[in-house]
C-alpha cells in the first residue's frame, strides 16, 4: 500500500506540473505543442539522471525511485497527449509539423535518458 501511495503522490504532482507548463508553453495561435514536448524532454531527462543515480552505487531506495520516476516522471510525461496532438496534425493535412513533432521527441527524448545517465557518471 505504501508503494501505491508514492506512486500516487509523485503522480499527481507531475501532472500538476505538466499541466502548468502546458497552460504556460502551448498555443492555440500556432497550434504547436510546445509544452507537451518541454514536459516529455524535461521528463526524459529526469528519469535518466534519476534512474542514473539509482543505479549508480544503489543511490536511491526503491521508494525513492518509485515516487520519483514511476511516479512524478509517469505524471509529468504524457505518450496519450502527444498521440492526441500528431492525430490532429494528421487530421487537419499538416504532415510537416507531424514528420518535425514526431521525430524530434522520439530522437531527443531519447538522447535526454541517455544524457542524464552520462550526467551522473559524472557526479
Amino acid at each position: 500500500m505504501k508503494h501505491l501511495a508514492l506512486v500516487f503522490l509523485g503522480g499527481g504532482l507531475g501532472s500538476v506540473l505538466r499541466f502548468l507548463i502546458g497552460k504556460f508553453l502551448n498555443s492555440s495561435e500556432t497550434g504547436i505543442p510546445y509544452g507537451t514536448f518541454v514536459a516529455n524532454i524535461l521528463g526524459s531527462l529526469l528519469i535518466g539522471l534519476i534512474l542514473g543515480y539509482a543505479s549508480k552505487n544503489n543511490g536511491l531506495s526503491h521508494e525513492q525511485t518509485l515516487l520519483m520516476a514511476t511516479g512524478f516522471c509517469g505524471g509529468f510525461t504524457t505518450f496519450s497527449t502527444f498521440a492526441y496532438e500528431n492525430h490532429v496534425f494528421l487530421k487537419t493535412g499538416d504532415f510537416t509539423s507531424f514528420a518535425i513533432y514526431t521525430i524530434a521527441s522520439f530522437i531527443i527524448g531519447f538522447l535526454a535518458v541517455f544524457a542524464g545517465m552520462y550526467l551522473v557518471k559524472w557526479f
